[in-house]
C-alpha cells in the first residue's frame, strides 16, 4: 500500500500502482470527468500514470495553470497529428503550450501552406478528437528514438534527441502518430471540444538565424465552444483597446525608424497625459517628504561595475560609449540606483538625518532584442519614477508601510481596483543569482511580508522573482479585461549600500549601513500607460485626459464666441480645443467621438444668444442647454484628483 497526501492535508492508502486518474474516481465521478493530470511531489504526470510510492498529489482541471498547460500541449500534439494526415513527408519541430493556447513549428518542405487552410486542419482536428484516442507513454532507449525519426527521415527530432541522456527519453503516441516528448498530457483527444488556429508566422528552428526557418502555427483549444466563443469575442474586445492603435488614433505617441526601434516619441497630447501622470505623483511624493533630483543619461562603467549591473546585465545593454581617453568607457543607464548611491554620499549623515527619500523620473536604456519590443509595454529607452529611500533599519517597516501607501494612492485615482501583492523572494535552490549575505536577505524578507499583512494586503508569494540584489513586493494589476499586469513595485536592499559603502552615524557615535528601499508605482511611464489606455479604452479620467472638451461652432459666424467660451476655460484649468473645421456638426460630433474627447460644447445662434452650451458626453449623448458657469461646475465635479 501507498498513502498519498491530498492538498487539504488529509491521506488517503491506495494498492500500489494506482493511477491520479483512480484516485478522483475514488473520491467522486464528477471529479474523474474533469481531470487532465496530476500533480504528483511537485511535478505534473498523466493522470494514467501509476505512482508506485508515498507522494503528495493534487489533481489538475481546466480550472489550474497546469491543467491548462497540459490541455494545450496536447493539442499541438492533435494539430500536428492532423498535419501529417493532411500533409504526407512533413517535418515537426516543437510543439509546447503556451499562455494563450499552443503552436507546433513545421517544416512543409515543398507544399504550399498558409492561413487558408486553416479551416480544413481544424476540421481534421475535430475528427481526430472524436476518435477519443489515449495519449499513451512509452520510455524508449536513445539508439531506439534514433532508429525510429531516423527511418521517418526527421532531422529535428534528431537533433534534439542528441542532447538528451539516454534514460530520460519518451515517446507519446496518440492514434497513428507518434512523437518524442516529455509530457504529460490529457487522458485521450475527446476532451477536445473547440478548435480555433490563430495564426501563422515564420520561426528560425532553435531560434538560430543560421538554420531553417521553419512555419510556426498557433492555436487555441477549449473543453466548451462556449469558452472559445467568450475567448474569440475577448480576442476582438482587446484588439479594439490595443495601446498602438489607440495611440496613433489619439495622437499621443509615435515611432521612426530613423530615431530607432523601442524608442518612443511623445507628441503633444501623449505629453501631456504623461506630464499630467508626473505631477499628479510628484505633488503626493512632495506631501510624504520626497525630495527631487536628476542625474545624467550616462555613467562611468566602474559605477555599475561597483553596483553589480554591469555583471547581472551587462550583456542586455547599449554597448560602452568611449571617449577620447584611452580605456575611458561609459555607458547609457540601464538603473538609476547607482546614481542615487552616489548623491547619498554627498555629505555626511546622522542617524537624525534618516529617512533620506530621493525622487527621480529617470530615463533608462536597455537593449531588449528586436523581437521582443512591442509598443510602448516593451521598449530600449523609457522613464521609471524612480525614488530611493536611505534609513536606518528600525525604519525600514513603517518606510515600507508609506511607500504602499502611495502606490495604493496611484492606483485608486486611475481605476485599478483589482490587484494583488506578490512577495517575490529568493529562488531558494539557486542562491547564486542573488548578492548579499543570508542575513540580510532574510531581514529584508521579513520586512516585505510583515508590511504586506499589516496593511491587510491580498498577497501570494513567488519564489525566484526577487531583484538580484533583494526581495521585492510587486503589485499584479487586473485591467478591465481581466488580464493581469505588473505595475508598482518596492524592493528592500541591504545590499547596494555595502557595495557603495553608505554610511551614517549613529546615536552610540559609530558608522552604520543604511537601509535602501527602491519604489516606482507606476514602474516605467512607457508601460504604464500603455495599460492604462488598454484599461480604459483611451477613455482617461477626466483629470487626466490631455483634451476635457471640444468647442464645436456650427458654422464660422459662431467662432468668436467659442472662443470666448475657450478663454473662460482655460482661466479655470479646464483644457480643450475648438474646431474651426469647415465641416457639417454632424461630421465634427463624429470625430470627437473617435478621438474619445469627454465633451462636445456645441455652440451656434441661441447658444451666443443666450450665453449658454449645448453639451454632449462621449459614449452618453446629449445632456442638453446650460450656463457656461454650469458646464465649469460639471468640470470640476468630476475631476476628483
Amino acid at each position: 500500500m501507498i498513502h498519498l497526501t491530498l492538498p487539504d492535508g488529509s491521506v488517503r492508502e491506495y494498492d500500489k500502482g494506482i493511477t491520479a486518474m483512480q484516485v478522483a474516481r475514488s473520491i467522486s465521478e464528477g471529479l474523474a470527468r474533469n481531470v487532465l493530470a496530476a500533480e504528483i511531489d511537485g511535478q505534473v504526470w498523466d493522470a494514467s500514470r501509476p505512482i508506485e510510492n508515498d507522494a503528495k498529489i493534487r489533481l489538475l482541471t481546466w480550472n489550474d495553470t497546469e491543467g491548462k498547460a497540459t490541455f494545450w500541449h496536447s493539442s499541438a500534439h492533435l494539430m500536428a497529428e492532423a498535419l501529417e494526415a493532411l500533409y504526407p513527408g512533413v517535418k515537426l519541430g516543437i510543439g509546447p503550450a503556451i499562455e494563450t493556447g499552443f503552436y507546433y513549428d513545421v517544416d512543409f518542405g515543398d507544399q504550399p501552406f498558409s492561413s487558408d487552410d486553416f479551416k480544413k486542419i481544424e476540421d481534421k482536428m475535430a475528427e481526430l478528437a472524436k476518435t477519443k484516442s489515449e495519449f499513451i507513454r512509452k520510455p524508449v532507449s536513445k539508439a531506439d528514438a534514433i532508429e525510429y525519426f531516423t527511418e521517418k527521415g526527421d532531422e529535428y527530432k534528431l537533433d534534439l534527441i542528441k542532447d538528451l541522456p539516454d534514460g530520460s527519453i519518451t515517446f507519446y503516441s496518440q492514434g497513428n502518430f507518434i512523437d518524442l516528448c516529455r509530457g504529460p498530457h490529457i487522458p485521450n483527444t475527446s476532451f477536445i471540444k473547440a478548435i480555433k488556429l490563430m495564426s501563422v508566422a515564420g520561426a528560425y528552428w532553435r531560434g538560430d538565424e543560421t538554420r531553417k526557418q521553419l512555419t510556426r502555427i498557433y492555436g487555441v483549444t477549449y473543453p466548451k465552444q462556449s469558452e472559445l466563443t467568450e475567448y474569440l469575442h475577448f480576442l476582438e474586445e482587446a484588439k479594439k483597446r490595443d495601446h498602438r492603435k489607440l495611440g496613433k488614433e489619439l495622437e499621443l505617441f509615435a515611432f521612426s525608424e530613423k530615431v530607432g526601434m523601442g524608442l518612443p516619441l511623445w507628441l503633444p497630447k501623449g505629453t501631456a497625459l504623461r506630464e499630467k501622470l508626473v505631477r499628479f505623483l510628484q505633488k503626493a511624493q512632495e506631501e510624504a517628504g520626497y525630495e527631487q533630483v536628476i542625474t545624467p543619461h550616462i555613467g562611468h562603467k566602474s559605477l555599475y561595475v561597483t553596483s553589480g549591473h554591469y555583471e547581472k546585465y551587462g550583456a542586455d545593454s547599449f554597448q560602452p560609449i568611449k571617449t577620447p581617453q584611452e580605456g575611458e568607457e561609459f555607458f547609457l543607464k540601464p538603473m538609476n540606483c547607482p546614481h542615487h548611491c552616489e548623491i547619498y554620499k554627498t555629505k555626511p549623515r546622522s542617524y537624525k538625518d534618516l529617512p533620506v527619500r530621493y525622487a527621480e523620473f529617470g530615463t533608462v536604456y536597455r537593449y531588449e532584442q528586436s523581437g521582443e519590443l512591442h509598443g510602448l509595454t516593451r521598449v530600449r529607452g523609457f522613464t521609471q519614477d524612480d525614488a530611493h529611500l536611505f534609513c536606518r533599519p528600525d525604519q525600514v517597516k513603517e518606510e515600507f508601510k508609506k511607500v504602499i501607501d502611495i502606490v495604493l494612492y496611484v492606483f485608486k485615482a486611475l481605476g485599478f481596483d483589482d490587484y494583488t501583492a506578490q512577495i517575490s523572494l529568493r529562488d531558494p535552490e539557486n542562491k547564486t543569482k542573488y548578492i548579499g549575505s543570508d542575513e540580510n536577505w532574510l531581514l529584508a524578507e521579513a520586512a516585505i511580508i510583515e508590511a504586506a499583512h499589516e496593511k491587510g494586503l491580498p498577497t501570494v508569494t513567488v519564489f525566484g522573482e526577487a531583484a538580484f540584489y533583494g526581495p521585492k513586493l510587486d503589485f499584479m494589476v487586473k485591467d478591465a479585461l481581466g488580464r493581469k499586469w505588473q505595475l508598482g513595485t518596492i524592493q528592500v536592499d541591504y545590499n547596494l549600500p555595502e557595495r557603495f559603502e553608505l554610511e551614517y552615524t549613529g546615536s552610540d557615535n559609530q558608522k552604520h549601513r543604511p537601509v535602501m528601499i527602491h519604489r516606482a508605482p507606476f514602474g516605467s511611464l512607457e508601460r504604464f500607460v500603455a495599460v492604462l489606455i488598454e484599461h480604459c479604452a483611451g477613455n482617461f479620467p477626466l483629470w487626466l485626459t490631455p483634451e476635457q472638451y471640444s468647442i464645436l461652432p456650427i458654422s464660422e459666424k459662431y467662432e468668436e464666441y467659442a472662443k470666448k467660451i475657450s478663454d473662460t476655460l482655460k482661466k479655470h484649468d479646464i483644457r480643450g480645443l475648438i474646431d474651426l473645421r469647415d465641416e457639417k456638426i454632424g461630421r465634427k460630433i463624429r470625430d470627437a467621438e473617435v478621438k474619445k474627447i469627454p465633451y462636445m460644447l456645441i455652440v451656434g445662434e441661441k447658444e451666443a444668444a443666450e450665453g449658454t452650451v449645448s453639451v454632449r458626453k462621449h459614449g452618453e449623448g446629449d445632456l442638453g442647454s446650460m450656463p457656461l458657469e454650469d458646464f465649469k461646475s460639471l468640470i470640476e465635479k468630476e475631476i476628483t484628483v
